[in-house]
């Protein structure tokens, strides 16, 4: 009989539901319930301490939660009612952490080969999956090498082989790629994007990286304090952030807050008149509108006009204040009605700070918050 296939593993659906976690008397996860789906790749988004870590090791079986339930292919891993805690090691998964763990006094195929080993594999069989594995992360030639001289990025590859060499049903990342230098990063969450499809395995990945999130991910969960704030894929949690904080931590925003004018709507756009007396039309999606109201605008969203565009809608007169170069493009900071606002776009033509221009912006670009 021939080896098994590297990640020819069974795929595997996740589910959490009303996961809390404590330390002492903080609570680090406040009820958190989401869905993975097998062969689905989630990334939990976040910043530092709002509890994305802590619910990926209570995934892993690193941490106790207090309460609520976990299943790993519709089986309870753990439940506080009735009592469940499965060990890690009987979870069927692998976890790639922050910090590489490769043993340098190894060579690479030997730190790949070495879970295989503890699970008492035959020799031709662990030769031939980690074969496979060190191939699919574009290290086949370096198998004998010492891990001591190996790059950060090797490293990072080397135990990614290392994590879905023995076929997991479930990858979890806990920010693997935060110790590389940024080319680097931008290098390899490609590569792990490229290698989930190709293995098509279940995985849960952990970041605060916006970029890195929006390249690698079926589905985003934003997390704040211990809670969910939205679930979407990488293009509605971008285009339509649910409230302030989703709007300004994934991309940076413009809010625009006003009155509801719901005598001038039409075409089924909201309108808000701002504290200074300026109509922004917008879109709703859906959401209620109160007697005010709060709009997000992408910086990339709104264009500079030296001339004032017939016939559109928001369009309003400002000054650039300020002009900076950041290489693919150029970010402004203009002053609007009293309020200062900010660009981003390539410019071809750059607009000279103390310049009058206008600003324009598609109403479906100006997306309702829950407020």
């Amino acid at each position: 009989m021939s080896a098994p296939v590297v990640g020819s593993g069974r795929k595997a659906s996740i589910e959490v539901r009303d996961l809390v976690v404590r330390y002492g008397k903080v609570a680090a996860v406040r009820g958190v319930s989401f869905t993975v789906a097998a062969g689905e790749h989630l990334t939990l988004l976040g910043p530092s301490g709002c509890g994305k870590t802590t619910t990926l090791r209570a995934i892993a079986g690193l941490e106790q939660p207090e309460s609520g339930e976990i299943r790993i292919d519709g089986s309870p891993v753990f439940s506080s009612s009735p009592r469940v805690q499965v060990p890690p090691e009987k979870r069927g998964l692998s976890m790639v952490f922050q910090s590489y763990a490769i043993w340098p006094h190894m060579t690479v195929f030997d730190n790949v080969a070495y879970g295989l080993r503890v699970r008492k594999l035959p020799a031709a069989e662990i030769a031939e999956r980690v074969r496979g594995a060190l191939e699919l992360v574009q290290m086949g030639d370096l198998a004998a090498r010492s891990a001591s001289k190996l790059s950060g990025g090797q490293q990072q590859r080397v135990a990614l082989a290392r994590a879905f060499v023995f076929s997991p049903s479930v990858l979890l990342f806990d920010e693997p790629l935060s110790n590389l230098d940024a080319k680097l990063r931008a290098e390899m969450r490609l590569e792990i994007k490229e290698l989930q499809r190709r293995l098509d395995i279940t995985s849960v990945y952990v970041t605060h990286d916006l970029e890195e999130a929006l390249a690698i991910s079926d589905r985003i969960v934003v997390m704040r304090d211990g809670v969910i704030e939205q679930m979407g894929t990488p293009n509605e949690i971008y285009d339509l952030p649910r409230n302030t904080f989703v709007a300004d931590f994934v991309g940076s925003a413009n809010l625009i807050r006003g009155r509801h004018r719901p005598d001038l709507e039409r075409d089924g756009l909201v309108v808000l008149e701002t504290a200074a007396g300026d109509i922004v039309h917008g879109t709703a999606f859906g959401r209620r509108v109160g007697p005010e109201a709060l709009l997000s605008i992408r910086t990339v969203h709104v264009r500079l006009s030296r001339a004032r565009p017939a016939g559109a809608l928001n369009v309003w007169p400002a000054t650039v204040r300020r002009r900076v170069f950041q290489g693919d493009f150029t970010q402004y900071h203009v002053d609007w009605s009293g309020r200062s606002l900010v660009i981003r776009e390539v410019a071809t033509d750059p607009v000279a700070e103390g310049e009058t221009v206008f600003l324009v912006v598609e109403p479906r670009h100006c997306v309702l918050l829950e407020d």
